[in-house]
């Protein structure tokens, strides 16, 4: 066992570095597998010595965030246990459009997700709910916009779920759709600043539409991402895949476990896959129940529903 202390400069330091109801110090001791206890203004830390100093070089690395912005967020915890604990994968982070945040794959699942995205401009990735299909890509195409590498990003969903249709739906059009594209939503608030995500929007950088809108158009330049793509036909998935126009790059998310179109009807992702899975510059990458970085739960959810009764 190897002992460290860390001296912290006062209450308003350990109060900021721990966390509300000390977060922070739980997902610490997670992280790295050890003891922390705060005695006497002393972080004490107990472990094995490899655990012992990754957790005293983590929490350098958060007092360092802590000083330089006076806040850390749960991002800014995540992130930077990844990093410590991982550093062959905080290797592959995603440069954000803020030079000072960035998303690292936290399996290694997600680093061949990473890698395939940066080096095809078609990727499908399949794989369970929670394990940063949609999240990952996202962070791809802002990156891609901070490097102009694309000059837009469209999100796209199918507006078909759980048996309901649009037309049965109470509102307009975009009190219709809304519930369809939330989770795209939500995963471009998380990566951009409330500011960046409104500008963005209103100068139409990025454009969140339902599948069906995308008939007809060509999309140059821009980073086009269908999310819940299980839950398209095969020509509808042959229509989206063809609005591709140059310089574009296009990723294709979805769980074949969760189909909601009708009995019997082919998925136009599982389709594609099987179509196209032998043209260069087209990649497919498979994510399963280890890549899932939800609440725990979630593991132990899609592994009870996926063992035969």
């Amino acid at each position: 066992m190897t002992h460290a202390t860390i001296p912290l400069s006062d209450e308003e330091e350990v109060r900021s570095l721990f966390g509300s109801r000390d977060r922070n110090l739980r997902e610490l001791r997670k992280g790295f597998g050890v003891d922390l206890v705060l005695r006497e203004g002393l972080l004490h830390i107990d472990g094995d010595r490899e655990s012992v100093d990754a957790a005293v070089k983590a929490v350098g690395k958060l007092r360092g965030r802590l000083e330089k912005s006076g806040t850390l967020t749960p991002f800014d915890v995540e992130q930077t246990i990844g990093r410590v604990s991982q550093p062959e994968l905080a290797a592959k982070a995603i440069q954000l459009h803020d030079r000072s945040k960035s998303v690292a794959p936290r399996t290694e699942g997600q680093a061949r997700y990473v890698e395939a995205m940066r080096g095809n401009d078609l990727v499908f990735c399949l794989g369970p709910a929670g394990c940063g299909k949609t999240y990952l890509a996202v962070a791809m195409a802002i990156s891609a916009v901070r490097q102009e590498k694309v000059r837009k990003i469209v999100l796209a969903r199918p507006a078909v779920e759980a048996g309901e249709k649009l037309g049965f739906l109470p509102g307009d059009l975009n009190e219709k759709v809304n519930p369809y594209l939330r989770p795209l939503l939500d995963a471009v608030e998380e990566l951009l600043d409330d500011g960046t995500a409104a500008r963005y929007r209103d100068q139409d950088v990025i454009e969140v539409i339902p599948l069906a809108f995308m008939r007809g158009r060509t999309l140059n330049e821009t980073f086009i991402i269908l999310d819940e793509a299980q839950n398209t036909t095969v020509t509808q998935m042959k229509m989206f895949l063809t609005r591709m126009g140059m310089k574009s790059r296009m990723v294709v998310t979805g769980d074949v476990t969760q189909n909601d179109l009708p009995k019997g009807q082919t998925s136009g992702l599982v389709d594609a896959v099987d179509r196209l899975g032998g043209i260069e510059g087209v990649a497919t990458v498979e994510l399963d129940g280890v890549d899932i970085v939800r609440h725990r739960l979630v593991q132990e959810i899609v592994k009870a529903y996926d063992t035969p009764e």
